[in-house]
């Protein structure tokens, strides 16, 4: 089996135009989310979001498509036989507002597989790639697919590409499901009333070790276990007993030939909704020493980037090993009961060789990647 390497990472989010422009800005307590001007709030819930400067410039085709030329700009040379899989939960969804209010035919911009096809034309790629849609945990099923590929000898270098926007159309759904808090959200604080929706993008290339050498490039981290499993319980509700997100964790920590007690940071999903939080902190009890984990969520600072979360937490993870220092959770104040010591506002120092992150979607789905540090 081959080792997986991560040897680059890119991220564009509202706290900045790039991954260490979100580390810093975590670490220093600040945030990225604001009241919108990009459309009127007035009948929605909330005012707030994550929302990325210079995007609101785009006309004539979907935000996305900007948002992916600022994240693939960034990017080191790219071969064009690298396998590529993108993430998104909505692609150009955004397109669908100007075209009922212009009264124009429906965008090609709406499909998801345009994106795939718009970065892959612009990295020079051999392959259209795939998109992975899986509600919110859909970049961390693309990242552990694109690890499963190379392990297996499939392939010997994967491109993941992750982004979502704010649209109203999405806006408007959260705010009728009433799961968006009137204010910025608050992750484990027992005052928390939902979630704060965001934007952003993530890259992340994996390689083999034969791959890696062959370009030079030293490996950030590894990709030891992933795992993937359903809750089977409710369309948009986690399980409360969390069965789904242990099992995935079970199966990351199995392939990783590791026990839960050899992993003492965690990234959870962090949405700041009641359930998720209090499930969340349920399963880090009961699989983890208490006393010794710590754990974290960036949403209250950028928001819930939806299916880009998972790409831009785990590229962040890799800089959290890098550094030795996990941020803070911005936000919490006042600890939901069982997260004392766990979840703190400050940023702590990161001990140990691994990380855990996590992410959970709607349908039940439940996905879990660990790092090693390099």
């Amino acid at each position: 089996m081959n080792t997986v390497y991560i040897t680059q990472t890119k991220a564009v989010t509202s706290m900045g135009p790039d991954l260490e422009s979100l580390y810093n800005g975590l670490i220093d307590q600040k945030s990225g989310i604001a009241k919108i001007t990009r459309f009127n709030t007035s009948s929605y819930t909330s005012p707030w979001a994550g929302i990325i400067d210079g995007l609101d410039h785009t006309k004539r085709r979907s935000k996305i498509f900007k948002l992916s030329d600022m994240l693939t700009r960034q990017l080191c040379a790219v071969e064009n036989n690298t396998f590529l899989i993108s993430a998104s939960t909505k692609a150009g969804i955004d397109m669908l507002e100007n075209n009922i209010q212009e009264s124009e035919m429906l965008s090609k911009d709406l499909l998801l597989s345009s994106l795939t096809e718009y970065i892959a034309s612009k990295l020079k790629l051999n392959n259209k790639g795939i998109n992975i849609d899986c509600a919110c945990a859909s970049s961390t099923i693309a990242v552990a697919k694109a690890a499963s590929l190379i392990q297996m000898g499939v392939v010997d270098s994967v491109l993941i590409c992750c982004m979502d926007i704010v649209s109203q159309f999405v806006f408007s759904g959260f705010s009728a499901l009433g799961a968006m808090s009137d204010e910025p959200a608050r992750p484990f604080d027992k005052n928390r009333k939902g979630l704060t929706l965001g934007e952003g993008a993530a890259a992340i290339m994996l390689m083999n070790e034969e791959k890696a050498r062959h370009h030079g490039n030293t490996p950030l981290a590894i990709i030891t276990g992933w795992g993937i499993a359903s809750d089977a319980a409710h369309l948009t509700a986690p399980a409360k007993n969390g069965d789904g997100l242990k099992l995935a964790i079970e199966k990351a920590c199995k392939k990783a030939k590791i026990s839960a007690n050899d992993i003492h940071a965690v990234n959870t999903h962090g949405t700041g909704t009641k359930y998720n939080d209090s499930m969340e902190i349920n399963v880090i009890r009961s699989m983890f020493n208490p006393n010794k984990v710590i754990a974290n969520s960036i949403k209250g600072a950028i928001g819930h980037t939806l299916g880009a979360a998972g790409g831009i937490e785990i590229a962040l993870c890799v800089k959290m090993l890098e550094k030795e220092m996990m941020p803070g959770t911005f936000g919490f104040l006042d600890p939901e009961k069982g997260s004392e010591k766990i979840i703190c506002p400050d940023a702590r120092p990161l001990t140990g060789d691994f990380i855990l992150t996590t992410n959970s979607g709607f349908g039940g789905t439940n996905a879990a990647i660990i790092l090693k540090k390099t």
